[in-house]
């Protein structure tokens, strides 16, 4: 029994995989349902909707298939990006008010003096990262998706409407991009690269970390070659670096590698002891001189105390 011609204002295009297996894709004009005010993303009568597309079609899959009836423009599948066709208008519109802009430019500057130039600083450039060996593969959707086909012009869609879908027409297929158990298989060798290429990424990866850490350690520093480096004392630091240093001027100590790396100072204060002057007055000096004169007396008698025992622990005793 073979299955009806239209359906519900579909028609019904059938594709075979195969002898045995056979797949049904539903397809109809696309009908805008835009409110008064709204733009159309999509053009009127040479848009298709299709319905129950294979979950493992491509572009080039649809166009292959649609050959026959005309020219595709585009195809866009619903379930990768509803907004495909805004976002390239947005931007043929921002490349086209560019150029403008350069025309209008180029006729303002013919008639005046152009500036000198100044020279251009040349900056390091980043390491480049080598990418994965990599194996083009099919994008595996949901069942049961959807798809807008953009033709050409207005008759492919005529075409595709009046010829007669009987007959199953093949899937087409791509040695590239394989399918079914061959595209898990190159999913597992692409998941397993050899190690040297696995080495050689991770280190260009290290690599470009590195100078980019580097790159925001420099940005993030207060401090700029060629200018006076202050501490919080106020000394003028001098940067290791050429015959004088990297400042002018001279100063008192030399910058350690810590300070060049991050901008940062030491960290330790000095502790500065507070001295009372005890000899300001006239009653302090009185005082002074008296402590120095009991402890004389003192030291005295502990040194007379000391004798008289040296004397005592004597074993011969003249008198």
């Amino acid at each position: 029994m073979s299955p009806p011609s239209t359906i519900s204002g579909f028609t019904v295009i059938p594709i075979s995989y195969s002898k045995s297996s056979t797949h049904y894709i539903y397809a109809r004009a696309h009908i805008s349902n835009k409110k008064p005010g709204q733009k159309n993303s999509w053009p009127a009568g040479r848009t298709l909707f299709a319905v129950n597309v294979p979950p493992d079609a491509t572009e080039r899959d649809m166009i292959l298939l649609l050959k026959p009836y005309g020219i595709v423009e585009r195809v866009v599948f619903d379930s990768d990006n509803l907004y495909l066709l805004e976002e390239k208008e947005a931007e043929e519109e921002d490349e086209d008010s560019d150029g403008g802009d350069v025309e209008e430019e180029n006729v303002v500057g013919n008639g005046e003096t152009q500036p000198r130039k100044r020279r251009k600083v040349v900056a390091a450039e980043p390491p480049k990262v080598f990418e994965l060996p990599s194996i083009p593969l099919r994008k595996l959707r949901k069942t049961g998706q959807s798809a807008h086909v953009v033709f050409l012009d207005e008759s492919s869609l005529d075409r595709l409407f009046a010829a007669s879908h009987t007959k199953p027409r093949p899937w087409p297929t791509s040695s590239e991009e394989p399918s079914g158990l061959a595209h898990y298989l190159a999913l597992y060798d692409s998941l397993r690269p050899p190690l040297d290429a696995v080495r050689q990424h991770a280190d260009s990866s290290m690599d470009l970390y590195e100078f980019e850490l580097a790159k925001s350690k420099r940005q993030a520093s207060k401090y700029k070659k060629g200018e006076a480096i202050v501490d919080e004392d106020g000394f003028t630091l001098v940067t290791r670096g050429g015959a004088y240093g990297q400042t002018v001027g001279g100063g008192v100590a030399v910058a350690t590698k810590r300070f060049q790396e991050t901008g940062e100072t030491s960290e330790r204060k000095r502790k500065r002891s507070k001295k009372e002057k005890t000899s300001f007055y006239a009653f302090q000096k009185a005082e002074k001189q008296r402590n120095e004169l009991l402890q004389m007396k003192k030291n005295w008698e502990l040194d007379k105390a000391k004798v008289e025992k040296l004397k005592a622990s004597r074993k011969f005793k003249p008198y």
